[in-house]
């Protein structure tokens, strides 16, 4: 290099520098190609190498590739079964935990279901024994014959098949529907027992028996001789024979109206039956009721004797009815009857 060829300016100074950055650069480049190709020659030189020995292990030992092929095929498919099973438990045990749960759930329901219906049977069977004390009663009311109604003896029934399961639903059915009659039975049998009352209260405020036990007839209902002047008299009652201080009864239930003195009567008590129907007592000895007490049907309310105007001890009795007087034998029939049979 000459000397008028050194630069003399900042500029050439750069376009030197410039040159001499471009031709290092390429050199540098071409190294580095250069020493990368190598290496990757001698990488590919000891991979073949490692290969090759390993082919001549294997072909060396085969048995031995052969039963580590095995065995790891044997041990991943032990695994791979393992974890099957354990797939399979897992499902079976969350459905027996589900399966259990449902049936819990059906057992409380069953119980509370047949709680109820036990509750509901309760009701049933205590309606049916109000039912049954109250046809005893009307049993007895109507005076119907032993046995002709028996309530403790069950009914007999009958059918024939094929049967089958009764389901829950028509039990259900079943007992309301038996409720719904067992509920009608009850009203139809007490509106009965009201009917039936209210007969029974008018047969024992009727004059039905008579007054003194063990009599008969003395002097009847009707025209007779007077006992005392002779002439023709009308009797109002019937005389029954008596013993003095013999219970004179009452032939009916009601409230004693009158208890004392009448003219002719001697000691009189009179009970009104409260239907219209008046009794009296007369010729007592002694009375043992006071006007306003209660008297039942076959209740003493005095004694027999002769007071007034009587020739002896005896019972007068006599009935009326709405302020007329009555003839008693027709009250007395069926007693007078049995009396005469007897």
């Amino acid at each position: 290099m000459t000397l008028h060829s050194f630069p003399t300016s900042a500029r050439d100074l750069s376009a030197m520098a410039w040159r001499w950055t471009r031709r290092s650069g390429h050199a540098l480049a071409v190294h580095a190609g250069a020493f990368a190709r190598r290496a990757a020659s001698a990488l590919h030189a000891r991979t073949h190498a490692a290969g090759a020995y390993l082919h001549a292990r294997s072909a060396a030992r085969p048995a031995t590739a052969i039963a580590v092929l095995v065995v790891g095929g044997v041990v991943l498919g032990a695994g791979a079964t393992q974890g099957v099973a354990a797939a399979k438990l897992a499902h079976l045990q969350a459905r027996s935990d589900a399966q259990q749960v449902r049936l819990d759930d059906t057992r409380r329901e069953a119980m509370r279901e047949v709680n109820a219906r036990a509750a509901r049977l309760g009701e049933l069977q205590a309606e049916a024994n109000r039912l049954n004390a109250l046809g005893e009663r009307l049993t007895r009311i109507g005076q119907l014959g032993d046995g002709e109604f028996d309530f403790n003896k069950p009914v007999g029934i009958g059918g024939e098949g094929p049967v089958r399961d009764i389901t829950a639903g028509e039990v259900r059915g079943g007992m309301d529907t038996l409720g719904a009659q067992l509920a009608d039975s009850g009203k139809q049998l007490s509106v009965l027992e009201s009917l039936l009352f209210n007969r029974e209260l008018d047969r024992s405020a009727t004059p039905s028996r008579l007054p003194i036990v063990n009599s008969y007839i003395t002097s009847g209902y009707g025209g007779r001789a007077d006992p005392f002047g002779g002439g023709r008299a009308f009797h109002k009652g019937i005389d029954f024979h008596a013993r003095k201080g013999d219970p004179v009864l009452a032939v009916a239930d009601g409230v004693v109206s009158f208890s004392g003195r009448r003219s002719g009567y001697g000691k009189v008590v009179e009970v009104d039956h409260g239907n219209g129907y008046v009794t009296r007592y007369a010729h007592n000895s002694r009375l043992v009721v006071q006007v306003g007490d209660l008297v039942r049907s076959g209740q003493g309310i005095a004694k027999a004797g002769s007071t007034g105007r009587s020739t002896g001890a005896h019972v007068h009795f006599e009935v009326w009815q709405d302020g007329r007087v009555l003839n008693p034998r027709k009250f007395l029939g069926e007693q007078d009857g049995q009396r005469k049979r007897m």
